[in-house]
């Protein structure tokens, strides 16, 4: 399975599961040694096998493997671990769903796991899970039982959702939207719509391809695309020429409930606040109705989900001040969707944003963080709070708006602690602030300073 030599071991051993990690290895795991640009995997290949580990993945130009560890020497220990997650695959009756896109892929697995889940034995992407390291991980993990595995596809370039879907081969295929996260590598929203449709090369035939229909490059790019010559297209989004369209937007700080091109019932409501996420619950839709589900059984999946961390995530602090906690990440579209959801929300007395920078948006990353800014209303938000380097850009495209004494609007470069110390200043039990920026500023401490402290 993945092409390589025994060595130190014999048929006598067993393999079961996988790991790349000795902090959480288990009895008779394959370990496979990751080389990273400041570690090597290998180095505690005699660590795992004292962990119990049945054998470990030796890559051949790292010399001999260790004295008394059975091993397996392959030319690449990262390429034959995806060629042994692409086997299982193959010998598994699984049905699987990829879903990528710059925004909302991980709620959108969420959602078509938990639609999935109210009738088949469902396995879904954990966390970020979801590159080439993370994704063959997941297959791996995958229970013989399992009937369905909902897996995100994510990429930094080119070429990378290629190999994820070879690998995955998905029955159903969704492309949520295409924003600018990894614009410094692709070059522009074409280049990011392409590299996001190279999902369709795995796609087996006759299988859907659910996208949002509201992004032209979609649409435009679709009939170049290398895709199987039967497909089923599906498009969902907010415009009237799509499929699949919401209605009866209502929305809360709880949720969001809605229906369906028009139709009276059913009503689906998702714990989620925010049009963005409605749109996303349609592909959902879309899933469950290519797989023969019920409207009503699609309906109480969407009820039932359960959104990963710090997206959209609802907390009561101690205080009473209501948190939206979406740290988890943030781009441009994403953040533009975030603001706009803090607007709709009604029933608080005071709104506050607490924005991060927005990584990884190449030449432009300027321009974009002053746009987010001149979205700043302060009709609609009384005080903003920007955090980091790029994020002064948003602070100064908000400021006229708020009046120039910048009482309202607050750049903090460097300093979290005075920042959460600020918000607390003005921020009251019946108030709500939105903590939204990149990975890589962790604003999820704020937020739990927030969550400890009486405010």
């Amino acid at each position: 399975m993945v092409s390589g030599e025994a060595r130190g071991g014999d048929e006598t051993i067993v393999v079961r599961g996988v790991s790349k990690d000795t902090r959480t290895i288990e009895a008779g795991n394959l370990y496979v040694p990751i080389i990273g640009a400041k570690f090597d995997g290998h180095d505690y290949a005699k660590e795992a096998i004292g962990k119990g580990a049945a054998a470990t993945l030796w890559q051949r130009d790292r010399g001999a493997p260790p004295e008394g560890v059975p091993a397996i020497v392959v030319d690449d220990s990262l390429a034959a671990m995806q060629r042994l997650a692409a086997a299982y695959r193959r010998q598994l009756p699984v049905r699987i769903v990829g879903v990528t896109g710059s925004n909302g892929k991980t709620t959108t697995k969420d959602m078509i796991a938990a639609v999935l889940a109210e009738r088949y034995n469902v396995h879904k992407t954990e966390g970020n899970l979801n590159g080439d390291i993370g994704l063959p991980l997941m297959i791996l993990q995958m229970d013989e039982r399992t009937e369905f595995a909902v897996l995100e596809m994510g990429m930094r370039g080119f070429g990378e959702i290629e190999l994820l879907t070879r690998i995955a081969k998905p029955e159903a295929a969704v492309v949520t939207m295409i924003g600018e996260a990894h614009m410094e590598r692709l070059g522009s929203r074409e280049g990011i719509a392409k590299a996001k449709l190279e999902i369709l090369i795995g796609l087996e035939e006759g299988g859907l391809f659910a996208y949002n229909g509201d992004e032209p490059l979609l649409a435009a790019l679709l009939p170049s695309t290398p895709k199987p010559e039967s497909l089923r297209a599906v498009r969902f989004g907010a415009g009237a020429g799509n499929d699949l369209t919401p209605s009866g937007i209502a929305m809360d700080a709880d949720g969001s409930t809605f229906t369906v091109n028009g139709e009276k019932e059913p009503v689906y409501r998702i714990p989620l606040p925010g049009r963005h996420n409605v749109v996303n619950a349609l592909a959902a839709v879309a899933v469950g109705r290519f797989f023969g589900m019920a409207d009503e059984a699609i309906a109480r999946g969407l009820a039932t989900m359960r959104p990963t961390g710090m997206r959209i995530e609802r907390l009561r602090a101690p205080s009473g001040l209501t948190v939206l906690n979406d740290a988890y990440n943030a781009s441009p579209s994403s953040t533009r969707a975030s603001i706009e959801l803090l607007k709709e929300l009604e029933g608080f007395r005071r709104k506050i944003v607490v924005l991060g920078d927005m990584l990884e948006l190449g030449d432009r990353e300027a321009d974009f963080h002053r746009e987010i800014g001149a979205l700043l209303a302060p009709d609609r938000i009384d005080y903003v709070f920007a955090y980091g380097p790029l994020s002064k850009h948003i602070a100064e495209a908000a400021l006229p708006a708020y009046g120039e004494d910048g009482s309202r609007v607050r750049w903090f470069p460097d300093d979290k602690q005075s920042l959460a110390g600020e918000v607390a200043k003005v921020a009251g039990p019946d108030d709500v602030v939105l903590v939204k920026g990149s990975r890589g500023m962790r604003l999820e401490e704020v937020v739990q300073r927030f969550m400890t402290e009486q405010l």
